[in-house]
């Protein structure tokens, strides 16, 4: 299988449940950030950053005008 190039924005807004196997196996290893569950917010699953480390992930929160501590962040691994 070829090496298949990660687009990050294609990431962004998506639920991680819903990648398909390829995806999932491009961006093994890479961080995500998913909102926190509050009953006051009921945020969506959905990917609202992806990069190569949590600081990566916590400055587009942040430039986005999140705030990072509402965010829990994972590293992404390959479907199994």
């Amino acid at each position: 299988m070829a090496a298949t190039v990660v687009d990050p924005k294609s990431y962004i807004g998506r639920e991680p449940e819903r990648l398909s196997l390829e995806e999932r196996h491009a961006a093994a290893g890479k961080w995500i950030a998913l909102e926190i569950y509050s009953p006051r917010t009921l945020p969506l699953k959905r990917i609202e950053a992806f990069g190569d480390s949590v600081a990566d992930c916590i400055k587009q929160l942040s430039a986005r005008g999140l705030d990072p501590r509402n965010f829990e962040l994972q590293v992404l691994t390959p479907p199994y």
